[in-house]
């Protein structure tokens, strides 16, 4: 897979109504040259893992497609190698502000000739991606998923209101003839994050089972407060034999875990409930997921991208309904008291009421219902000596 760094009026918007396609573009009725297809999903890394199956569904259904992802850099380490894309696009954020990176983007875009744009986050910085691209078909979320420009800059638009986004971003598939596709994400797993994930590990003293935890998030109103996490790995730690390995990505995040480090070891001086993991890659992240017994995150990139790696997850939730915006899959426990109700502006605006509401015993049991499940190498409490 290539990867590439890029430093008319639109057309009508017609809404898909569930007729057969006649096609997936002119071009492949009159020569041999194979579909190109082109997958805008700029950020937020949850939401672009959430689009992983898009791609698996497009290369499931047109093998032979030249598929092509547009995406921000913060998102793209995800998406480095991944089985399903031809060519991976990376654009720094705020690229709509620099007229040199948007007509080097329209270029590089109008080269490559093609025939289908599906933008999925559906605003306008992603829509006007997918306009760029001189794509004559052009679709993209409807109802209220598709804001801004997206509507209007889209030329057919599907309504996938009230789907979790995982379903939501595959609707947009069905214009092009693809119905309930297997939901697959093939998250990339090299030889080389395996190597680091292993490193990490040993760097960190843990040579047995671990909880990965994700204690940060986009949004403060998604964030559980310091002293429950503490609690929880304290917990974890003295009732069930598991360390927890706290993750970051930013400076505050790093500052955040390793409060929660430290809460932890005065809880259990010298237990080491609770380590700080040193930083990584997002696609090394995906390796120690595939390690840990589970991970337990709120609703964030990390979280997401262990689901789609396999793990099992305990996700904590607040502004938005873990029922359609948790982890995809079964295997994953939602801890949720209260939602907030409002537009995606107010939810990130929103107080720290909805995760104050979740205290330290629902989680702790939804952390013992999902090791129930698996209790494969986990020490029942009489085998564990208090602290």
């Amino acid at each position: 897979m290539q990867t590439a760094n890029p430093q008319s009026d639109p057309a009508h918007v017609s809404r898909w109504t569930g007729t057969t396609p006649s096609g997936l573009c002119s071009a492949t009725a009159t020569d041999d040259r194979r579909p190109r297809i082109l997958i805008v999903r700029l950020s937020a890394i949850g939401d672009v893992i959430h689009g992983m199956p898009i791609a698996c569904a497009l290369r499931e259904r047109f093998p032979d497609a030249l598929l092509t992802w547009v995406v921000e850099e913060r998102a793209a380490d995800v998406l480095r190698g991944h089985a399903a894309l031809d060519q991976l696009i990376v654009l720094r954020h705020g690229w709509l502000k620099w007229p040199a990176t948007v007509w080097r983007l329209r270029r590089q875009l109008r080269a490559m000739r093609l025939d289908v744009a599906v933008d999925v986050q559906g605003l306008s910085k992603a829509a006007i991606a997918a306009w760029l691209s001189g794509a004559k078909r052009r679709i993209g979320p409807g109802g209220s998923w598709g804001r801004e420009l997206s509507p209007w800059l889209n030329t057919e638009l599907v309504d996938g209101d009230g789907l979790h986004p995982v379903q939501r971003g595959l609707s947009l598939l069905r214009p092009l003839g693809i119905e309930s596709p297997v939901i697959r994400f093939q998250v990339p797993d090299f030889p080389a994050d395996r190597a680091a994930a292993a490193d990490i590990l040993r760097r960190v003293g843990l040579d047995g089972p671990f909880v990965l935890v994700a204690s940060g998030a986009g949004w403060p109103s998604k964030l559980w407060p310091l002293d429950r996490h503490a609690a929880v790995a304290a917990y974890l730690g003295q009732r069930r034999g598991l360390p927890s390995l706290l993750t970051w990505g930013s400076a505050e995040e790093r500052a955040r875990a390793e409060a929660i480090a430290a809460a932890a070891d005065r809880a259990a001086p010298g237990a080491r409930h609770a380590r700080v993991a040193p930083k990584m890659t997002l696609l090394e992240l995906a390796a120690l997921a595939r390690r840990a017994r589970f991970c337990l995150g709120a609703d964030t990139g990390p979280l997401h991208l262990a689901a789609a790696a396999g793990a099992a997850c305990v996700g904590l939730y607040g502004p938005w309904p873990g029922e359609t915006h948790g982890p995809w899959g079964p295997q994953h426990v939602i801890v949720q008291k209260m939602c907030f109700e409002g537009s995606t502006r107010q939810r990130r605006r929103a107080g720290p009421a909805c995760m104050e509401a979740i205290d330290v015993a629902s989680v702790c049991a939804a952390c013992d219902r999902l090791l129930a499940r698996n209790p494969a190498a986990i020490p029942s409490e009489h085998e564990l000596s208090p602290t």
